[in-house]
């Protein structure tokens, strides 16, 4: 299943788009980004935490927390070295046909769960099968189950990002294959048990609490613990 092009939901744009240093005669400028200012907005104006303001972008945290760290470098960069900050503007997005964002639009985040008999399979490594979730503003517009190929450990990290998933929902799962997906940028929920759909929705909802301790205590892939 191949998923439409990303778009990252923006609801507020800015009143101004250029700041120029009083008395510092112009030597070009550094220029925000939309999706950047709107992280800025969110979580440095309105408080949002980056849960939030992933929610409200319909992009994942961990997008979130990068756009963030970009933003806050260029902003420090303007300040200290004297530079004009300029904001692209929505007008400029329209007429180059911007690649990432598009003003209120939708965007498509996926979110794997380890999957058995529509339940959180209890242990990462061993699953051999993932629900696939496709969710359009905040909502599960489509799913699917589809087979791990006899893959474990480390190996499903590479698969979930070939997947191009954002976000795992599991059981146990050891500290090695977090670091593993944590590097592939997937957000990891782990010490999830129950009906899989519940847990999507409880996610979705800002609600989903873990049940249990998540990782099982090694450092290695390839333990042999049982989470039960």
């Amino acid at each position: 299943m191949v998923r439409p092009k990303r778009s990252r939901t923006i609801t507020g744009v800015p009143d101004y788009n250029m700041f120029v240093p009083d008395g510092i005669p112009q030597r070009g400028y550094i220029e925000l980004a939309l999706d950047e200012f709107e992280v800025i907005r969110l979580i440095d104006y309105k408080s949002y935490t980056h849960a939030q303001a992933a929610r409200k972008m319909n992009i994942s945290r961990t997008t979130v927390t990068e756009i963030y760290a970009k933003a806050r470098k260029k902003i420090a960069r303007s300040i200290m070295e004297g530079y004009p900050l300029r904001i692209e503007c929505n007008e400029c997005i329209k007429k180059t046909g911007h690649p990432v964002i598009d003003v209120k639009g939708e965007h498509i985040m996926r979110i794997a769960v380890t999957y058995e008999n529509e339940t959180v399979f209890p242990h990462f490594g061993k699953t051999s099968q993932f629900k696939l979730y496709d969710i359009e503003n905040n909502e599960i517009k489509e799913s699917q189950v589809v087979g791990t190929e006899g893959l474990g450990h480390g190996a499903l990290a590479i698969l979930l990002s070939n997947m191009n998933v954002d976000v795992l929902i599991c059981g146990g799962i050891g500290r090695g294959a977090i670091m593993a997906l944590s590097g592939a940028n997937i957000n990891v929920i782990g010490g999830v048990t129950g009906d899989c759909d519940t847990a999507v929705k409880a996610y979705l909802a800002g609600t989903l609490t873990p049940d249990a301790e998540p990782t099982c205590g090694c450092s290695h892939d390839n333990c042999e613990c049982h989470h039960e």
